[in-house]
């Protein structure tokens, strides 16, 4: 049982699989699962700089922003089944709310980077039928800002 316990996260932690562990742990992440991308982008990006490693940093950063997209596009696309919001029978509140994000649109997408609110903002506008093409761009940008700036702030810090 030991055996399959150690052979389960060599697996997970050996040098060869990490843009997979980092591209699953960015996609669950932005689900409406819990999980723990920055952690482990941060992990890995510093073991990487550290070892003064060009490419493999990059790599890492593409495989989080694609992984972290794509799990914020499988909610927007999860929303979609919704049935779509009804004016009438919505209160006072949730009418604004409705408004306020078809007034601004996919612009607030940008902030999908954002902890708990950004998978809130990617099932309303899947939920809303915002445009699917200009959604995945808002949303894309969103995600690769957040691990552009863990991987600044990491490559700053390490000095």
């Amino acid at each position: 049982m030991i055996d399959y316990f150690t052979s389960l996260s060599g697996l997970f932690f050996s040098e060869q699989n990490q843009l997979l562990l980092m591209f699953i742990s960015a996609f669950v992440s932005s689900t409406i699962l819990p999980g723990n991308s920055e952690v482990i982008f941060s992990t890995l990006i510093a073991k990487q700089t550290l070892n003064d490693s060009l490419s493999q940093p990059f790599a890492l950063f593409l495989s989080a922003s694609i992984g972290n997209s794509l799990g914020s596009l499988t909610t927007y696309a999860m929303a979609r089944f919704l049935p779509e919001p009804k004016f009438k029978t919505a209160s006072k509140t949730s009418q604004w709310a409705i408004a306020f994000s078809q007034r601004y649109g996919v612009w607030t997408l940008l902030f999908s980077w954002l902890p708990v609110v950004g998978d809130v903002l990617c099932g309303v506008a899947g939920w809303l039928r915002l445009n699917i093409w200009q959604s995945v761009l808002f949303i894309a940008l969103g995600k690769a800002t957040r691990y552009a700036v863990l991987w600044w702030s990491v490559a700053t810090f390490l000095g």
